[in-house]
């Protein structure tokens, strides 16, 4: 019972850490989900004594321009290339282009291959579920990221005297613009 509830908590946490970060995104996440405690979660979540990892999957909407996200979770500890189908099924049959993978442990080699072969048409993002434990946005040392668009680019660079090679870089890479589906 011990480690059904220590699931639950890394669930449930994950699930917050994860309707946070499409909200963060510009998506529309309802108030309830960003608030879910961790009893309403068991309620809604838990089947047969365990967290049924399929209720976890949700379609959200972005606020300005409709496109539309697909946030999976998988069941399997390590995912091959069945769960990746499914998923890449469900975008084509909804005509969705972005989604967000959720696995527990490790993805396979072939899995991988087939996500890079989506990549032109399909955005598919991975995210570990240990990776989404806590939100790193919210932690005192990762300063406040922004996402500038043209015109204050431009002002910024004006202002300053700067060309656009002078400003620092950030990877694709790096876990902040990970969080905010940067490229």
């Amino acid at each position: 019972m011990e480690s059904e509830d220590r699931d639950a908590v890394k669930l449930w946490r994950v699930h917050k850490t994860v309707h946070q970060m499409v909200n963060d995104r510009g998506f529309l996440v309802g108030e309830h989900e960003l608030n879910m405690s961790l009893d309403q979660f068991k309620a809604d979540h838990y089947r047969a004594q365990v967290i049924d990892r399929a209720s976890l999957t949700f379609l959200v909407e972005h606020k300005d321009d409709h496109e539309q996200l697909l946030v999976f979770f998988t069941d399997e500890e390590t995912v091959g290339i069945k769960p990746i189908k499914k998923v890449c099924e469900r975008m084509m049959q909804q005509s969705i282009m972005k989604a967000i993978l959720i696995y527990r442990e490790k993805l396979t080699p072939s899995s991988n291959k087939v996500i890079m072969e989506m990549a032109p048409k399909y955005d598919i993002q991975l995210f570990k579920e240990a990776e989404l434990m806590v939100n790193i946005t919210h932690h005192s040392l990762v300063p406040k990221h922004m996402l500038l668009s043209k015109e204050e680019k431009a002002t910024l660079l004006a202002r300053y005297r700067l060309k656009d090679s002078q400003l620092p870089r950030i990877m694709q890479s790096d876990p902040v613009a990970r969080y905010y589906g940067l490229k």
